[in-house]
């Protein structure tokens, strides 16, 4: 397994945020997901609008996860309207 950071970018409004916040977990165990770390790093101001919204809430996840899954997990994220963007990165050792 590899170690991976997610960065999701949630609708501010808070029932999308809160529902897309557990989605995103909850998808994440089910592919075997081992959530390492999680860190709310709050609303911010968009630098460009996203699907006609200027601000978002960040979330931060650190993840084990079978390089297999993030695939998977990167074509369901695209289809929730709760989330703007995100992002797989891979730690290095």
């Amino acid at each position: 397994m590899r170690t991976y950071e997610v960065v999701v970018i949630f609708r501010h409004e808070q029932d999308h945020y809160t529902k897309g916040l557990e989605f995103v977990r909850n998808e994440l165990k089910t592919q075997g997901a081992n959530l390492l770390k999680e860190e709310d790093m709050g609303e911010r101001t968009l630098a460009y609008p996203i699907k006609k919204q200027d601000r978002g809430h960040y979330v931060l996840f650190n993840v084990e996860l079978p390089a297999p899954k993030v695939n998977e997990i990167d074509k369901i994220l695209k289809l929730q309207t709760e989330i703007l963007k995100f992002l797989f990165i891979v730690q290095e050792d």
